[in-house]
């Protein structure tokens, strides 16, 4: 059969995402393969590197074929894209729900963390975001007035970073981040669902124009079985 290989793909893929093959156990090996789908070895390396490209197996020299949790989420740490921009690569139902949207005086935390040195009013963005009907991801905005003049729940529902580059004609540069792990909040425990988990993921994000001016603080605080946090590295020689 000229594309066997897909066949077996669709077979195996469709075992890990049903659950029929576990996270973290190993296929079978390639002999055992060829001689389970009376094929040649060629075959079946060509299904399990399409397994590996689309994140259902993780290939360790020396142990084989390991199977990856596919209910984990892919969430990439070294880039700055917005929810929105994440949400349209995934094959999942995402929705955004405002839980607060308002213009505040800072407290000293959120003074520190925007630098703010004298007195100016910062949009507090509060967000539920829920995949496929679960509420995983809390989004806690905090942007300067000053470069921010308006903001309105629809904004906020659908891009805040699509409205910052579209309309204000501002230019989103860059952004340090952090990565911690705590205890939830009360206002954690109510606005996701968090039943039985006794910590989350918290990514800090400290988002810069490209002036160097600081624009942003963000603390998007995930639930931590249902993400994995990728990065790419390159070793300097």
């Amino acid at each position: 059969m000229k594309n066997k290989y897909l066949a077996i793909y669709n077979e195996l893929s469709k075992k890990i995402k049903t659950g029929e093959l576990a996270p973290n156990t190993l296929l079978p090996s390639e002999h055992e393969m060829t001689e389970l789908y009376e094929t040649s070895r060629e075959t079946i390396r060509k299904a399990l590197n399409l397994l590996s490209q689309n994140g259902y197996i993780q290939k360790v020299r020396g142990k084989g074929s390991i199977v990856i949790d596919v209910n984990k989420y892919d969430f990439p740490i070294s880039g700055l894209v917005s929810f929105k921009e994440l949400a349209n690569k995934m094959d999942h139902k995402v929705n955004t729900i405002v839980n607060e949207l308002s213009l505040i005086k800072p407290s000293q935390y959120i003074k520190q963390q925007l630098n703010i040195q004298r007195m100016s009013s910062v949009w507090k963005v509060v967000r539920t975001r829920e995949i496929d009907g679960i509420k995983v991801i809390l989004d806690k905005d905090f942007l300067i007035a000053d470069y921010v003049p308006d903001l309105t729940v629809e904004i906020c529902t659908d891009s805040i970073f699509e409205y910052l580059e579209k309309h204000l004609n501002l230019t989103i540069s860059f952004a340090k981040k952090e990565i911690v792990v705590e205890e939830p909040t009360n206002e954690d425990r109510e606005l996701l669902d968090l039943e039985g988990f006794t910590n989350i993921v918290v990514i800090k994000n400290f988002v810069y124009l490209d002036d160097a001016t600081l624009i942003q603080y963000t603390e998007s605080r995930h639930r931590p079985d249902k993400f994995r946090f990728v990065d790419f590295a390159r070793r300097n020689h």
